[in-house]
């Protein structure tokens, strides 16, 4: 069957993601056990102090409490968005994402192990930098064997294996906690949440990612020559090299970066690109911004979802994604076997 290509609008999609991103930040400020009108919030989060009790009030609540996960939202929903439409198109693998191949719990592992042996004590930098460090050299490993030809299958097994292992490592990590509290700290930062992060997670953060977001986004021309082959690119004049080094090295500072604040949050880099590739006319350097955009749309839509689902115990942000990406996973999968019937 000839595919239909349609004259794709990308700006139009942009736009409209930009707009429904922040009507998304606009309600994530205002919901919570103590409801904000927009005014208020509005007043809350420029205002300087001084006012009543309650404008005090919300002013904390919005400033420390809810600004700081909506920019947290915003910042790792980008970087898992882009760096799958990254890692889509440089492995040419459409099931390609931080979470399944074992990037993103390899910079769990990493940042466990930091934990564990309370490096991040001494220094808060080396969270992130561990972190970023295991998601390079898992990343570097994935490339390796994409390039020797493997079939998408291999990949994704290999990726699995590479979960596998990590998950072994960070459970007996797990088992050997000192404390029963040291080891109930590290079940629940490795299940993802944005609930109880401040703005020192923003600015430790905030640097790698915005790095990591540069490195992906200046790629995106050369990921178009890709798409006709290694061969084809060269040719064109692209140095294969030093695309994968910026593309590993994106991946890393934006999957690591955002596991050492959030804890591991999957299938965010799965989803968007899927659901962008068409629109986009199906080029990976249109791809990257509405991938950015569209990922931070996912995961702050799934952030208010479970605030406004939670009882007593608020839900885990992984969780949550994971129940929705899964399922597509799974259809992903059965498409691909469908098609090569």
């Amino acid at each position: 069957m000839t595919r239909v290509q349609v004259a794709p609008r990308p700006w139009l999609l942009n736009l409209g993601l930009l707009a429904a991103l922040l009507v998304l930040a606009c309600i994530s400020l205002g919901i919570g056990s103590v409801r904000i009108g927009v005014a208020d919030w509005w007043h809350a989060v420029f205002a300087q102090g001084g006012g009543s009790d309650l404008a005090l009030r919300h002013q904390a609540i919005v400033q420390e409490i809810r600004l700081p996960r909506v920019l947290l939202a915003v910042l790792v929903g980008m970087s898992l968005g882009v760096s799958g439409a990254a890692l889509q198109g440089l492995l040419r693998n459409p099931l390609a994402e931080p979470g399944i191949l074992g990037v993103s719990s390899s910079a769990g592992l990493g940042a466990v192990v930091c934990i564990y042996f309370g490096l991040w004590h001494w220094n808060a930098w080396l969270l992130p930098t561990v972190a970023m460090g295991s998601a390079a050299a898992a990343t570097s490993v994935l490339y390796r064997i994409a390039r020797n030809g493997a079939s998408n299958l291999t990949l994704i097994l290999a990726g699995v294996a590479m979960s596998a292992l990590t998950a072994a490592l960070t459970a007996l990590a797990i088992n050997l906690a000192p404390t029963p509290t040291d080891m109930q700290d590290i079940v629940l930062w490795l299940m993802g949440s944005l609930a109880d992060r401040s703005f020192d997670e923003v600015r430790l953060s905030l640097p790698f990612i915005v790095l990591g977001l540069a490195l992906l986004a200046m790629s995106g021309r050369h990921l178009d020559a890709l798409t006709l082959g290694e061969d084809e690119a060269a040719s064109m004049g692209v140095n294969l090299a030093r695309l994968r080094a910026q593309i590993i090295a994106g991946t890393a500072l934006c999957v690591g970066a955002s596991v050492a604040v959030t804890g591991s949050i999957g299938f965010i880099g799965l989803v968007v690109p899927h659901v962008f590739r068409g629109l986009v006319g199906y080029r990976p350097s249109r791809l990257i911004l509405p991938s950015a955009l569209g990922g931070a749309v996912l995961l702050l839509a799934a952030d208010i979802a479970l605030r406004l689902l939670s009882g007593r115990v608020e839900l885990m942000l992984g969780v949550v994604t994971a129940l929705i990406g899964a399922p597509f996973f799974f259809y992903l999968v059965l498409r691909e076997r469908w098609r090569t019937r």
